[in-house]
């Protein structure tokens, strides 16, 4: 049952990413695609009925975590308490700026908070980038099964490394540019004119970056964390993950080349789901593991509630979660279609 609630955490922080993520992108491209006050507020426009619902999934996932594996929860939030107060203010911050940036019809007003929509998601994107980082590298975790870890210390890997080294910096890069790509592709499927054939050009010069981002960070993975990929290789079944990854990698380029704008970002979906999930799987069954000694990491059988709490959760969370996702099946068709700057509805 414990493997089971994994899982389930597992696909509710990729959906998190999968969703939240062409937000993240659009935050850290607009001010290259948009250049005009209009164009601005089409990539808001585009993203405005979507954003804060994205959030759901993290959220969520949290919740899951709490009472699923709670050594975890208690563990991870004392020692990123650091992190998690600059991510939850930064996503106070990006909230704010996407709801307030229209409010004046004064210039200096708009570029203030389009700069600090570009700022927030650009650290957004490299913080939760580098805590994936932390995951997949491990916390200086002792007997007591907590850690302290400071924000950085000497930038390498160590027993005792800080949140952010080389190796979880270059982590936080490649999502950062992951995301702004992902971005680029959902703001060519969702707008016209200008905004879209920007996006459209910066779509394929960042995926080109991150096929050679995505080399040098496997190099860095298997230097940091020799133990990552003999697990994959082990477990055969994740190599279906692999190869999903480099197909949709290879779907991606294909649709962009033929001009399938729909097509291109769902593929550019299914490369985010598909390395979170194999992360996942290569990393399993530890959810946290420790860099002091290997023993005492927490993993799905040391950190989980009881079989009976778990079995008890899951007829709550069956209902909740189809909730969700009729939600959001229902809020993107309601939404479909191309950026209507004079249509009614949600719009900044």
């Amino acid at each position: 049952m414990a493997t089971v609630w994994f899982v389930f955490i597992s696909l509710m922080l990729a959906a998190y990413v999968v969703l939240d993520g062409f937000d993240f992108g659009a935050g850290i491209i607009h001010l290259i695609v948009a250049n005009t006050d209009e164009e601005r507020r089409t990539v808001l426009q585009a993203i405005g009925p979507l954003w804060d619902g994205n959030e759901v999934w993290l959220l969520s996932a949290g919740g899951a975590l709490f009472f699923a594996f709670p050594k975890v929860y208690a563990s991870g939030f004392s020692g990123f308490y650091m992190p998690l107060m600059i991510v939850l203010w930064l996503l106070i911050l990006r909230g704010l700026s996407i709801e307030f940036r229209s409010k004046l019809p004064n210039t200096l007003w708009r570029s203030f908070w389009d700069g600090l929509f570009f700022l927030s998601s650009t650290l957004l994107a490299i913080v939760l980038g580098a805590a994936l980082g932390n995951v997949i590298r491990g916390v200086p975790l002792d007997a007591s099964g907590y850690f302290l870890a400071p924000l950085f210390t000497n930038f390498n890997v160590g027993v005792l490394p800080g949140v952010l080294d080389w190796y979880t910096v270059l982590v936080g890069v490649f999502t950062l540019v992951v995301l702004a790509g992902h971005g680029a592709l959902f703001l060519t499927w969702k707008t016209t004119g200008a905004v879209q054939q920007r996006s459209k050009n910066l779509s394929k010069k960042l995926w080109a970056i991150i096929v050679v981002l995505m080399a040098v960070t496997t190099v860095g993975t298997s230097a940091t964390q020799p133990l990552f990929y003999p697990q994959m290789i082990a477990r055969p079944w994740i190599l279906i993950l692999v190869l999903a990854v480099l197909g949709s990698l290879v779907s991606l380029f294909i649709n962009l080349k033929n001009g399938k704008e729909l097509p291109a970002f769902l593929s550019s979906v299914a490369y985010i789901a598909g390395i979170l999930a194999a992360t996942a799987a290569a990393a399993y069954p530890n959810l946290l593991a420790s860099t002091i000694n290997p023993a005492f990491s927490l993993n799905v059988s040391n950190a989980s509630t009881d079989s009976a709490g778990l079995a008890g959760a899951m007829i709550w969370w069956v209902p909740g979660i189809l909730t969700a996702i009729g939600y959001f099946v229902y809020l993107f068709r309601s939404f479909r279609g191309k950026v209507d700057m004079e249509a009614e509805g949600y719009g900044h």
